[in-house]
């Protein structure tokens, strides 16, 4: 069933008891920033009262930065189908804007690494999400285990042999299947980094180990791509993108985004 149409009616929205005390007059309100945020969501909005029919007409495009204050859209139609979608849609608009919110200063904040982001999202919001990350100015890692090689400190220990995980590197390569591979160590990094990598991963180095691990690789493989993840916030993500890796993944972008502050005004 489509995700919104799903929404609506977990919130009960063809049935609404309370607005019936209300008079079924036409009604236009506005959607209204409460905060700073950047925009994402208004295609989704628009879905969800289209399904109640009411019309949702955007005044500012996914993507844009807007001051506290700023009018996102209006809505317009039957007061009582107006309130019935209220909520999905600013539930939607408000979560959506909250990942492209937090993105945008990480991505600010990072410059000029890129910001990536991870599968660390809400179960069946995935592809709104990882959209929302990219009107944020971050990019997407793999939507899941089915598009992408990622061999993390689970799957190398699971084989239990570092030259049998050569060979698995090297048949990926062999297929042309861009392979992320994750180092625990500066040994480990040093060694993956003769493998036939697209991405070597950095995971939970301090930032003085960041940059001395960094360093090392690039003599080793000047063009191998060098990604630093685990224990990345925003107090922390300048000093460790400043280590001279190319990008930063942030399950924060998606499992910590706080929802952003909008509001339906009729």
């Amino acid at each position: 069933m489509d995700i919104v149409k799903r929404a609506l009616l977990e919130d009960g929205a063809f049935r609404d008891l309370t607005s019936a005390i209300i008079p079924n007059d036409q009604r236009t309100g506005i959607f209204l920033a409460k905060q700073d945020l950047v925009v994402c969501g208004m295609d989704v909005a628009r879905r969800a009262f289209r399904f109640v029919g009411v019309s949702f007409a955007p005044k500012v495009r996914d993507g844009k930065s807007v001051k506290k204050g700023a009018v996102l859209a209006t809505v317009t139609g039957p007061a009582r189908r107006v309130l019935a979608g209220e909520r999905t849609a600013l539930n939607f608009v408000q979560q959506l804007s909250g990942v492209a919110t937090i993105t945008r200063k990480f991505a600010d904040l990072a410059a000029p690494a890129r910001v990536f982001d991870t599968r660390k999202t809400t179960p069946g919001l995935r592809e709104l999400e990882k959209y929302a990350v990219r009107c944020g100015g971050g990019y997407n890692h793999r939507m899941g285990l089915h598009d992408g090689v990622m061999i993390k400190d689970n799957h190398i220990a699971a084989l239990g042999d570092l030259d049998v995980l050569r060979e698995k590197v090297e048949a990926f390569a062999a297929a042309r299947r861009p392979v992320v591979l994750e180092a625990a160590s500066h040994e480990q990094a040093l060694l993956f980094a003769t493998f036939p990598v697209a991405v070597l991963m950095l995971d939970n180095f301090s930032v003085p180990a960041l940059r001395r691990t960094v360093r090392a690789v690039r003599n080793l493989n000047p063009k191998l791509q060098i990604e630093a993840s685990g224990g990345v916030n925003l107090k922390t993500v300048r000093a460790i993108a400043r280590t001279g890796v190319d990008r930063v993944s942030v399950g924060a972008l998606t499992h910590s985004a706080p929802a952003a502050d909008i509001s339906l005004e009729l």
